[in-house]
Formats: C-alpha cells, sequence, structure tokens
C-alpha cells in the first residue's frame, strides 16, 4: 500500500479535534445495546400473565357479536347495537367495566384504608378545635386579668382621691386625728423606721382596697356630706340625697 499524502485534500477534510473517536466510539457502543435490548425484548417469550392480559383487553375491546347467546337474547327482544338498556332507554350504553384485583390484600381492604384515613383527619380536625378553643380561652383569661388590673388601679387611685378629700375636709373643722389611720394619706417620714414597724404598718389594717373605698365615702357622705364622684359637698343630709345620683361610681356613670 502507497502511503498517506499527509499534503493531500482528504487528509485536510478529516476530522481531526481531540476526543472524536472515543465520542463516536461511546456512541456506537449506546446504539448496539439499544438493538440489542430491542431484539431480546422480541425473542423473550411472554409470560401467562402478559398473554392473559393481552387477550382480555383485545376481548374486552370488541363488542358483543350474533354469537353472543346473551347478546342474541337481547336482539330477539328488540335490542339495537349502540342503544341503552331499559324500556324507555334510561339504561346504560357501555358494559360494565372489569376491574381485575392484582393486590394480595383481601376483599374489603380499599374500604378500610379509606375509614382510617378519614378518622385520621377527623382526629386532625378535632385536634385543630381543641386548639383553637385553648388560645381562644388564654385569650379570654388574659383580658379578664387585664381588666381587673385596670380596674384595680382606677380603684386604688379613687381611694387616694378620697382620702385627700377627707383630710382636707377633716382639717376644715379642726380635727386633727383621722378616725381610721388610712382616712388620710399618709405623710412621708424624714427618719426611715426599722424593718419590723414597717412589717407592723402594712398589716395593721386587712381590709381591701375596695372596701377602704366603700367605707371612706359612707365617712365623707355622712360626715362631710361630700361626694367624691360628683367632687360636690351638699348643704346637708337632704340636699344630698335629692341631688346625688348615688355613693358609688356605678351611680353616678
Amino acid at each position: 500500500d502507497e502511503e498517506e499524502d499527509y499534503m493531500s485534500d482528504l487528509f485536510i477534510k478529516q476530522d481531526v479535534r481531540p476526543g472524536l473517536p472515543m465520542v463516536r466510539r461511546v456512541k456506537e457502543a449506546i446504539q448496539k445495546e439499544e438493538k440489542q435490548k430491542e431484539a431480546n425484548e422480541k425473542n423473550r417469550q411472554k409470560s401467562i400473565k402478559e398473554e392473559e392480559k393481552e387477550r382480555r383487553d383485545l376481548v374486552l375491546q370488541s363488542a358483543l357479536g350474533n354469537e353472543n347467546k346473551g347478546f342474541a337474547l337481547l336482539q330477539k327482544m328488540g335490542y339495537k347495537s349502540g342503544q341503552a338498556l331499559g324500556k324507555s332507554g334510561e339504561g346504560i350504553v357501555e358494559p360494565i367495566p372489569l376491574n381485575i384485583k392484582t393486590g394480595l390484600s383481601g376483599l374489603g381492604h380499599e374500604e378500610l384504608k379509606k375509614r382510617k384515613a378519614e378518622e385520621k383527619l377527623e382526629n386532625y380536625r378535632q385536634k385543630l378545635h381543641m386548639k383553637k378553643q385553648a388560645n381562644e380561652q388564654a385569650a379570654d383569661q388574659f383580658r379578664i386579668r387585664f381588666k381587673t388590673k385596670q380596674e384595680e388601679r382606677k380603684m386604688e387611685g379613687d381611694l387616694r382621691k378620697s382620702q385627700r378629700a377627707c383630710q382636707q375636709l377633716d382639717m376644715q373643722k379642726d380635727i386633727d386625728v383621722p378616725k381610721e389611720t388610712w382616712f388620710w394619706i399618709e405623710a412621708e417620714e424624714e427618719d426611715k423606721k426599722d424593718e419590723e414597724d414597717k412589717e407592723d404598718k402594712c398589716t395593721s389594717s386587712d381590709l381591701s382596697v375596695s372596701e377602704k373605698l366603700h367605707i371612706l365615702t359612707a365617712y365623707l357622705r355622712e360626715e362631710h356630706f361630700y361626694c367624691i364622684w360628683c367632687g360636690t359637698t351638699y348643704e346637708d343630709t337632704e340636699d344630698l340625697a335629692s341631688n346625688c345620683p348615688g355613693d358609688s361610681a356605678a351611680d353616678h356613670d
């Protein structure tokens, strides 16, 4: 054989890019493998189940003919192909589909799965409902506590207001000592007392703020004819009873 002329046009036209022969060989191997798979698929013997499925699908796709005894009886009674069943033609046209059971589970298994799924969904809904109720109860309790604290602050303010009014009115009548120690706002002492004295002072009265306010309001009305809610001093008991709505904040609202 003659040696190739490396200066000829034939050599120059050849694709000599690096790696190209390897890519070509890989493609050829893939094509060869695919052809082998197709040949194996054609030559492979079908299983009994596959053959049964093909025969069943073929029969189900084809319409019933005159050779079928049931169809022949229907034709004798006046039925025509493509007509709906029933005396007035309200029945079905196509046959009831055939559902082949391929799984290994017993009868009723699907219904059991469906029922369990519904029960699981219902339990989830109940949990959401209970959680929602718990959140609403927590919000209600928070609102109640917040409202109670606001009422307590307001009542404490009304008590201090009553104590200042009581001290002023008592001093106008030359009363130097209050009827009860807590009737007046106690002045701040310059010298601090011992801790024991402070504890005795805190526990000197077991009355609540509401009870103190009620007692002090009654004292102001009886002794000075004064109503803290009206902010007015009346002339006497008759004037107070006829012009003042009542002895509580609710009466004046």
